[in-house]
């Protein structure tokens, strides 16, 4: 355990910001598994109207670097990809 002032409140500034990672993080994955589950279930409209949100999540994520702008192009090409495949 950190024993001086300064340690002490870098480990707070981590754990504050470990937490706040991990809840983008979380809606970055929560909408991509809505949309996958929407794409599964056929909705092609439904499907169209939740991508640019989803698109949105992981742009939030990549800007805060929570995950690697590369990660989230690829994320979203796949997303897009998906979607425009149905039929």
């Amino acid at each position: 355990m950190a024993h001086c002032k300064q340690a002490l409140k870098r480990a707070r500034q981590g754990e504050k910001r470990r937490i706040a990672n991990k809840a983008k993080m979380s809606r970055v994955k929560s909408a991509l598994k809505a949309l996958m589950a929407v794409i599964a279930a056929g909705d092609a409209a439904k499907a169209k109207t939740m991508l640019p949100a989803v698109c949105q999540a992981i742009d939030k994520a990549a800007q805060t670097l929570v995950i690697h702008a590369n990660q989230a192009a690829r994320k979203k090409s796949q997303a897009t990809r998906a979607v425009g495949a149905m039929k």
